[in-house]
């Protein structure tokens, strides 16, 4: 395996990467090094987010650089302050063994004076964001006319925020001989055009394919309801516990702040940032999050960019990005120096074909996953609560002697008593939601499955994977999710992964199992025995698949095997929903020719075709979904349309 001494680099560098921890280079750093400092050519780089393109550059770039001399000789160009500021403090903590390093960064939202005296002291290396560096030049306060190298870091980024004029500007002031780097986790034709001018004979280096994902990040999705996101992003965040370390990406300002108050108001350790903070609050937040006084950040796409910060586990997208390239720049902000990260995408039912569309551009195989119920959440949480106990030191310097005269009542109860006392106060910390919270899964719009059987024109809308399943024990007979799902898979040898949707009522319950399975799941556990009661397996009538089923003049189903949910007098004999449309919520549509209408707050469904696409109230619109309008940008699943 090929380390860091092996690449060429100096003494004082290798010395300080070695302080640091590093051993072996990640593919894009073992490929550019050699090159960068070997030969003349110019780069054009090709990797995705956090693969260390930083030290592919900064490394080398460090051993070229003459430091006895005091004009500058390198620029660093990159989009956004964060990302400006992480590369001056790693050029910095690379530099720690050298003499005479002068490396100053200039971005916009800090005083600009301040960053002029920096720059009449000296600066061998200036790392800049682009608008502030055109402000500094049109002040001739930075001179760029003895630069030797020139590195665009993120270029597809600083494309996409507008900055090519910026950068088309700055290039054609350096010098024409120079060597060029740049940069990038995608290769649009945007980026190619500026090779082609600013470039000699670049020599490309590609680490993965062009939009490919790293291969360490899972990725995943979870399909609720609009009007549930919230309940659902909750029980992510429950069901991960102290592990949770991650982003989580809005499209508005608006909507950032208010699921970061929303979340602070709930007890976690949240904060936002978007572009209404000052530079001075962002820094403060970015600050605590790196040092994990917060562990989840909400963030908008352009205030995420540049952040590099180490050991997230998550990257949660709470609406998936207008711009499907941004997913793979979101997505790698986790999973980075080598480390496994989990990318989950919350849909709603009409946001599932851009999913598709993600799958098709970048190559990626999405999983989809289960929002936890309840009351797997609520076990899960406990389970960790028996852990702590059990993994917690004592502590003798605490118990002194009042302590210890406190003790004494507590002392004197059994330990099956006690421990009991405890767990009880633990579960009453468990509101109500999480005691009997329902399951907020619902199937992707257009799955398998979404016409019945039965009947000229039978539709299934909302139904999700697989048969919905009666079984006649519950909460009564001491069982959870976790040891239904338990019980149902010793006795059926059908793997605990291949059951869901399991919801525990108090003397029933339902579970959800393919359809291949239900011969076998009604031939071993109808009939079984548990804790002395003679199991009862039926197909349910009144919970189909988690949906609702409307008999247009086929056959109208009604009967309820299992003596289930309200029944009244809903076709299939299904909850006691609207009629909604393909895909509709009890809670959602006001009736009518609905297609999809979720109600997120205040949409009346309706069939629009041409609702109002500049309305932004995160409270709905009476324009409804509009999902034949043709809009071209649009917020998917909540009655919502947003320009931006």
């Amino acid at each position: 395996m090929t380390t860091f001494n092996d690449l060429g680099l100096n003494a004082s560098v290798l010395s300080a990467i070695s302080e640091l921890g590093f051993e072996n280079p990640t593919p894009i750093q073992e490929k550019s090094i050699p090159v960068f400092l070997e030969n003349e050519r110019d780069i054009l780089g090709l990797a995705q987010t956090g693969t260390g393109k930083t030290a592919a550059f900064g490394l080398p770039l460090l051993q070229l650089v003459d430091f006895n001399a005091k004009q500058t000789q390198a620029l660093i160009i990159c989009p956004t302050r964060e990302l400006c500021m992480q590369i001056s403090r790693d050029l910095t903590t690379y530099s720690k063994h050298m003499q005479g390093v002068r490396i100053v960064s200039v971005y916009g939202g800090a005083s600009i004076n301040g960053q002029i005296e920096d720059l009449r002291r000296g600066a061998q290396i200036i790392v800049a964001t682009p608008g502030r560096l055109i402000d500094l030049m049109s002040r001739r306060a930075v001179n760029i006319k003895t630069i030797g190298y020139v590195v665009l870091d993120e270029a597809d980024e600083m494309l996409n925020m507008g900055f090519r004029e910026d950068i088309e500007g700055i290039l054609s002031v350096t010098p024409d001989e120079k060597r060029v780097c740049l940069f990038s986790a995608t290769m649009p034709k945007e980026i190619r055009s500026i090779a082609n001018q600013y470039m000699k004979n670049p020599l490309e280096i590609s680490v993965g394919k062009a939009n490919s994902s790293n291969a360490n990040i899972s990725h995943e999705y979870a399909v609720v309801h609009a009007k549930d996101k919230y309940a659902a992003f909750k029980r992510i965040l429950d069901f991960n516990n102290e592990s949770f370390y991650g982003i989580i990406f809005c499209t508005t300002k608006h909507e950032t702040q208010d699921i970061s108050d929303k979340l602070i108001r709930d007890g976690y350790n949240a904060d936002c940032l978007h572009g209404d903070l000052s530079q001075g609050q962002r820094e403060k937040v970015m600050s605590r999050f790196r040092h994990k006084a917060i562990k989840i950040l909400l963030a908008t796409d352009v205030a995420a960019r540049g952040i590099d910060v180490s050991d997230l586990t998550h990257v949660i997208h709470y609406h998936l990005p207008d711009d499907i390239e941004n997913y793979t720049h979101r997505s790698g902000r986790t999973a980075r120096a080598g480390k496994l990260g989990t990318s989950i995408a919350l849909l709603n039912v009409r946001e599932f074909y851009r999913l598709r569309e993600i799958e098709k551009l970048t190559n990626i195989k999405f999983n989809r996953v289960m929002i936890p119920s309840a009351m797997e959440v609520r076990d899960k949480k406990l389970l960790a609560f028996i852990d702590t106990i059990n993994s917690t030191e004592i502590e003798e310097s605490f118990f002194d002697d009042v302590v210890e005269k406190h003790l004494k009542p507590i002392l004197e109860l059994d330990k099956e008593e006690l421990m009991k006392k405890m767990l009880s106060l633990e579960l009453r910390r468990f509101s109500a939601e999480y005691m009997n919270g329902p399951d907020l899964n619902v199937a992707e719009r257009g799955a398998a499955g979404s016409r019945a059987e039965g009947g000229s024109s039978n539709e299934t809308y909302g139904a999700s994977r697989g048969t919905r399943l009666f079984v006649s024990i519950g909460q009564k007979d001491g069982l959870n999710v976790g040891s239904l799902k338990d019980f149902v898979s010793n006795v059926t040898e059908i793997p605990n992964a291949n059951i869901y949707r399991v919801d525990v009522k108090g003397v029933y319950s339902f579970i959800n199992v393919d359809a291949e399975q239900v011969e076998k799941v009604m031939t071993t556990l109808h009939g079984s025995d548990y804790k002395g009661r003679q199991v009862r397996v039926e197909v349910s009538g009144n919970e189909s698949a988690g949906g609702r089923t409307r008999s247009g003049g086929g056959d109208r189903g009604g009967r309820s095997y299992g003596g289930g949910d309200r029944g009244g007098r809903s076709y299939g004999g299904g909850d006691r929903g609207s009629r909604g449309g393909f895909g509709g919520d009890r809670g959602g549509d006001r009736g009518g020719r609905s297609y999809g209408g979720d109600r997120d707050g205040g949409s009346r469904g309706g069939y629009a075709g041409g609702g109002d696409r500049r309305r932004s109230d995160d409270r709905g619109s009476r324009g409804g979904d509009s999902g034949f309008s043709g809009a071209r940008r649009r917020t998917e699943g909540s009655g919502r349309r947003r320009d931006f």
